[in-house]
């Protein structure tokens, strides 16, 4: 396991707790180098959404327990933020929240010609994920071919 998944698993063990007293759910923990800083992040939502005082109530007591148990060897910034909505579908709930919405699924390598590919969410496995496009049609992707999917945007 490298040093940043270390990292990742063991703040989603000491963070799941306080989540689920707050009736609050864990979307993703990163640990990733931007512009020479290191970040610490957690990803949270609820139902409803997630609001800044709910940010502000983890990462409180979030802060004290990183300090108290010491395990990321760099200088890093700890941050708890939202989801926000083009955030990936990694998680089995991600899914089940986006069953019959509207998806965006790009892939490493061409299908007939394309990358990017949306429609309705329409069924899901450990292996594949299918969505119904405009004209009706079902198309059923590996999730090993998948780069992204995501909720699509509709402005």
């Amino acid at each position: 396991m490298s040093k940043r998944e270390t990292y990742e698993t063991r703040t989603e063990e000491l963070i799941t707790p306080i989540l689920d007293r707050m009736n609050f759910e864990l979307v993703d923990v990163e640990y990733v180098k931007e512009g020479g800083t290191w970040y610490l992040r957690a990803y949270i939502d609820k139902e409803g959404g997630i609001t800044v005082n709910d940010c502000e109530a983890v990462a409180r007591e979030m802060n004290e327990i990183l300090d108290r148990e010491d395990f990321v060897d760099d200088s890093y910034v700890f941050e708890v933020s939202s989801p926000g909505l083009g955030r990936p579908l990694k998680k089995e709930k991600d899914y089940i929240r986006s069953m019959g919405k509207e998806v965006e699924i790009r892939t490493y390598r061409a299908i007939n010609r394309e990358k990017e590919f949306y429609g309705i969410l329409s069924a899901y496995d450990e292996n594949t994920v299918t969505i119904k496009t405009e004209d009706e049609t079902e198309m059923t992707f590996e999730k090993s071919d998948i780069a992204l999917i995501r909720l699509a945007f509709d402005f």
